[in-house]
C-alpha cells in the first residue's frame, strides 16, 4: 500500500513539475519578445506617431493615418459582425436542439474558426475587390467582420448555455413569450460572457495583415474615404519592417510594440470578465 501511494505521488509531483516547467518556457518566449517590443519600440514612441501619417523614406513621420484606419476598419467590422454572431448564437442556444440547420451552422462555424485570415482574405478579393475593380476600406471590413462572426457565435452560444434553466423556467410559468424571456432574461444574464466575447474578437482582427493586404492594401495620406484603399497598422509594419530605411523599421517597431499592448489589454480584460462571470456560475 505504500509503495502504490508514494509512486502515486511521484508521478504527481513528475507531472506537476512538467506542467511548471512548460509554463516557464512559455512564458519565457513571451517576456522575451515583449523586451525585444519594447526597446525597439519606445525610442520611436512620440506624439508624431499619433499626429503624422506615414513618411516617404528619409521624413519625419508618424503612424497617425495607420492608426485611424486600423481603427476604423476594426470598429465597422466588429459593428457588422456582432449583432450577426449575437443572433445566431442566440439561436444555437435557445432554438438548436432539433433539426438539421442548427448542427450544420455549427459545422460551419467551426470552418470559419479555423480557416486562415488569408483564405477569407482572397474570398473578399474575389468576391468585392475585383468586382469594384480597387482596394477600398470597405475589402478590408468586410474581411474582418467575417473573423469576427464565428468567434461572436461560439462564444454567445456557450455563455447561453451557462444559463440555469430554472431562469427560463420561472420567467416561462409567468406567462412570458421565449422571444422575451430571452431578451429579458437569458441575453441580460449572459452580457458578461458575451461582451467577452467581442472583446476577443475585437483583439484577434486588430493584428490581421493577410486579409487587409489583399482588400484595404494600404494609403499614404490621411484618409476617411473607406471606398478607396486605406493604411492600416498591420500592413504599415510589414511594409515597413521589410524595407531597408532605418526611419522606417522605426515606426515599424512602435507600431509592432502598440498593437501587442492593445492586443494584450483587450485580452487580459476579457479574461477578466470570464473569470468573473464564470465565477457567479
Amino acid at each position: 500500500m505504500f509503495s502504490l501511494y508514494a509512486r502515486r505521488r511521484f508521478i504527481n509531483a513528475l507531472s506537476l513539475s512538467v506542467s511548471v516547467l512548460a509554463m516557464v518556457f512559455g512564458l519565457f518566449w513571451l517576456g522575451w519578445i515583449l523586451w525585444t517590443l519594447l526597446m525597439q519600440g519606445l525610442p520611436g514612441m512620440s506624439s508624431a506617431i499619433f499626429t503624422q501619417t506615414t513618411p516617404p523614406p528619409g521624413s519625419q513621420g508618424g503612424l497617425g493615418n495607420a492608426i485611424w484606419g486600423s481603427l476604423m476598419m476594426t470598429s465597422l467590422a466588429t459593428l457588422i459582425g456582432t449583432p450577426i454572431g449575437i443572433l445566431a448564437g442566440t439561436y444555437l442556444a435557445e432554438f438548436g436542439q432539433r433539426g438539421w440547420l442548427a448542427p450544420v451552422t455549427r459545422f460551419i462555424n467551426d470552418i470559419l474558426l479555423s480557416a486562415p485570415s488569408i483564405v477569407i482574405g482572397l474570398f473578399v478579393y474575389e468576391v468585392y475587390v475585383v468586382k469594384v475593380g480597387h482596394f477600398a476600406g470597405w475589402g478590408g471590413t468586410l474581411a474582418l467582420s467575417i473573423i469576427v462572426i464565428p468567434v461572436v457565435i461560439r462564444t454567445t452560444e456557450n455563455m447561453l448555455r451557462l444559463i440555469p434553466n430554472s431562469l427560463r423556467e420561472a420567467a416561462a410559468a409567468l406567462g412570458t413569450p421565449q422571444w422575451k424571456v430571452i431578451s429579458s432574461v437569458t441575453l441580460r444574464a449572459a452580457r458578461a460572457g458575451i461582451l467577452t466575447g467581442i472583446l476577443l474578437a475585437v483583439a484577434r482582427i486588430s493584428g490581421e495583415t493577410a486579409p487587409l493586404l489583399f482588400t484595404a492594401l494600404n494609403n499614404q495620406f490621411w484618409s476617411s474615404n473607406m471606398n478607396q484603399p486605406m493604411a492600416n497598422l498591420p500592413v504599415v509594419i510589414f511594409q515597413f519592417a521589410m524595407s531597408p530605411y532605418d526611419d522606417w523599421r522605426g515606426l515599424a517597431w512602435a507600431g509592432a510594440l502598440l498593437i501587442t499592448f492593445s492586443v494584450l489589454t483587450l485580452n487580459v480584460a476579457a479574461r477578466i470578465m470570464f473569470r468573473q462571470k464564470a465565477n457567479q456560475y
